[in-house]
C-alpha cells in the first residue's frame, strides 16, 4: 500500500482519493533502468531521517562525482559518501536499518526521483534498500544550467535554537528547500520550490509557506498528520552554504481550499561551504505562483 492513514486523511479532506489511487500506481519498490541511469548522473543526493537519540528529524546533503550514487541491484542503491562530520544525521546513518528518505534532484533537467527505504553503513558510505521508488513532475523546480566543483573547506557548523538575522535573510532569499518527514514505518525527503520569498519568516522560530498543488498523493502532508516532526534543508546554490532546521510542522486548511504549512524551529545548524558545488543562476519555473 502506497499510503498510510495520514495521507488518506489529507486526500479525503481535499477530495482527491480517486486521483491519488491512480497516481499512486507509479510508486514501485524497484529501480527501472531509466531511474538507475538518472542516479548515476547526479552530483548530489538529499537524505532525510531521524536522529537516534533526540528523535529530531533532519534533511542532509551528500555530494560526489557523478556515479557516486548508483543502483547495485533492482531494489538497492549504493552511496559512496556520508554526511560531513558534524552533520546532525551522521550518527543516524551509522546505524543499520535506519529508515531514510532520499531525493535526487537535477536542476539542469528539472527532473527528480525519490527513493525511500532503509540505510546501512558500508565501507564506502551507505547502502539503501528500497521500499518506495518514484519520480515527480518538474513543477516548481528551478532550472540551473550547470555547476562546477569548487575546493572548499566546510566552516565550523553554527548551532542554535532559533534563526539569527542573517539566517532569516537566507530563508527569505530561497527559491528551493528540501523537507524531511517520518511516519511509523519509514521516512521521506521531498522538494519545495517557488519564487524567492515563497517561504515566510514569521519570527525567529516560525516559518510558513503555501502548499502549492502537486501530484495529490500528499505523502509529506500525510506524514505530518501522523507525526509532526520535520527537517528543512536550505542551500546557497552559489556558495555551498547549508542551513538545516529541525522542528515540527502543521498544516492549516483555508476555507478557500488553500493550504499553509507552519513550521516551528527547534534546532538550527548553519554550515558555510558545506557543499563543493557552485551552480549557475536559476531560471525560475514558469508555473511558480506569483507572490501575494
Amino acid at each position: 500500500m502506497a499510503y498510510h492513514s495520514g495521507s488518506r486523511a489529507v486526500q479525503d479532506r481535499v477530495g482527491v482519493r480517486e486521483l491519488a489511487d491512480h497516481v499512486g500506481r507509479s510508486i514501485g519498490d524497484g529501480l527501472r533502468p531509466v531511474a538507475a541511469a538518472f542516479l548515476e548522473l547526479q552530483p548530489m543526493l538529499v537524505l532525510g531521517a531521524a536522529e537516534p537519540d533526540s528523535g529530531r528529524v533532519w534533511a542532509s546533503l551528500v555530494t560526489g562525482e557523478p556515479g557516486f550514487v548508483r543502483a547495485t541491484g533492482p531494489r538497492q542503491i549504493s552511496v559512496a559518501g556520508v554526511p560531513r562530520a558534524g552533520d546532525p544525521l551522521a550518527a543516524a546513518l551509522a546505524v543499520a536499518e535506519t529508515p531514510v528518505g532520499t531525493i535526487a534532484l537535477d536542476p539542469r533537467t528539472r527532473r527528480r526521483m525519490r527513493l525511500n527505504g532503509r540505510a546501512r553503513p558500508t565501507a564506502r558510505g551507505l547502502a539503501v534498500d528500497a521500499d518506495q521508488v518514484f519520480s515527480n513532475c518538474p513543477k516548481y523546480l528551478q532550472k540551473r544550467e550547470s555547476y562546477e566543483t569548487v575546493r572548499r573547506t566546510p566552516g565550523e557548523p553554527l548551532r542554535g535554537s532559533e534563526l539569527g538575522a542573517g539566517q532569516q535573510e537566507f530563508v527569505r532569499a530561497a527559491d528551493t528547500f528540501f523537507l524531511a518527514t517520518v511516519h511509523d514505518h519509514g521516512a521521506d525527503a521531498s522538494h519545495r520550490g517557488g519564487n524567492p520569498g515563497f517561504v515566510h519568516v514569521d519570527g525567529p522560530s516560525e516559518l510558513s509557506w503555501r502548499d502549492y498543488p502537486g501530484n495529490s498523493m500528499f505523502l509529506t502532508l500525510g506524514n505530518l498528520t501522523a507525526d509532526p516532526r520535520a527537517g528543512l534543508l536550505f542551500l546557497d546554490w552559489e556558495t555551498g552554504a547549508a542551513l538545516q532546521l529541525s522542528g515540527t510542522a502543521r498544516t492549516e486548511f483555508g476555507p478557500d481550499g488553500t493550504r499553509t504549512v507552519r513550521f516551528t524551529v527547534e534546532a538550527v545548524v548553519h554550515t558555510p561551504g558545506a557543499s563543493p558545488l557552485s551552480w549557475s543562476p536559476p531560471e525560475y519555473s514558469p508555473v511558480n505562483p506569483p507572490l501575494p
